[in-house]
């Protein structure tokens, strides 16, 4: 039986998420698209001032999305959270008596939309979601969220591999020179058992067995983002130096990291397997995993499956 789907209310959103009741400068909403990290990163290297900092685009249905590793991911109409915000630091850091954006900073920065979703969906369902590192939001242990970053710098579009990696620490494009930053955030809302592409993924709804309406969800979200951004390059981007709230983002970010204390398989650039337990997040979002000898490992790029803990204390299977 079909079910009919609340559509996304774009007047409502505009007037939440833009002047003057809120910090965004421009929101869009579209009812499809291939992909809304693509469309902005090609709308900001087409027309750069079109694209201020904190605008955002949102989809009612993506059908060629990406995923880190280039995956495909479709979203069906109505069914998921779709949205993609074009960040620029050096415009904030640009104000009298700011300090100037570290380029470490731009790493943080999927992590700050991570951060975000978790409050929202405390704060708009009561369920608890963690981060997954480098870049996914869990829920009761399936995957609920995906987070995809990509820089916008002069003459080149890169991909972030992780929180960490050097493809989200702009050497070339650089935190002083205007590069900009797009983060794309995919939550699955209202996706049956049977519509998801993975048995470890779920929705919001299968896991708090009541509809989430994406109209409350998305500007609880973004604006959380928001505040949380705009702190963070008031402290240039530092993820050790406290936020206004009074927390650092490594604070935040580890709070709510589900990887910590897990035994885990890291999956290396260039197929190389890193076995050990995640025991904290490094200063610039790396994880550093301890192995079985005792022995430190950094890893900041590359995907982490998260394992069982069997009676002799080795990970094995998925989680």
């Amino acid at each position: 039986m079909s079910r009919t789907l609340p559509t996304l209310d774009e007047r409502g959103l505009n007037v939440a998420l833009t002047h003057p009741r809120g910090p965004f400068r421009r929101a869009n909403v579209v009812r499809e698209t291939g992909s809304t990290n693509a469309d902005v990163v090609a709308g900001v290297s087409a027309n750069p001032a079109a694209w201020p900092d904190l605008s955002v685009l949102i989809a009612n249905s993506q059908i060629a999305g990406k995923g880190r590793m280039d995956r495909v991911w479709e979203v069906p109409a109505g069914t998921a959270m779709i949205s993609s915000i074009l960040l620029r630091p050096a415009d904030l850091a640009a104000h009298p008596g700011a300090p100037a954006f570290a380029p470490t900073g731009f790493a943080w920065l999927s992590v700050l939309a991570g951060i975000a979703l978790c409050q929202a969906v405390a704060a708009e369902t009561g369920a608890q979601a963690a981060l997954k590192w480098p870049n996914d939001v869990l829920l009761n242990g399936r995957k609920l969220a995906g987070i995809l970053a990509q820089l916008v710098a002069p003459g080149a579009v890169r991909t972030g591999a992780a929180a960490g990696a050097t493809a989200h620490t702009p050497a070339e494009g650089g935190g002083r020179t205007g590069a900009a930053v797009v983060v794309g955030m995919g939550v699955n809302i209202s996706q049956q058992r049977a519509e998801l592409p993975v048995d470890r993924a779920t929705s919001l709804e299968l896991e708090t067995g009541a509809p989430v309406d994406r109209n409350l969800l998305l500007p609880a979200y973004l604006l959380r983002f928001a505040v949380l951004y705009q702190d963070f390059v008031a402290v240039g981007g530092d993820a050790m130096r406290p936020l206004g709230g009074g927390e650092s983002v490594h604070g935040l970010a580890s709070g709510l990291m589900a990887t910590l204390g897990t035994d885990v398989r890291a999956e290396l650039p260039g197929g190389r397997m890193l076995f050990g337990t995640a025991v904290r997040l490094g200063g610039g979002g790396e994880l550093e995993l301890r192995d079985a000898t005792g022995g430190m490992h950094s890893v900041s790029a590359g995907d982490v499956v998260h394992l069982r803990r069997t009676g002799d204390g080795a990970g094995v299977g998925y989680a």
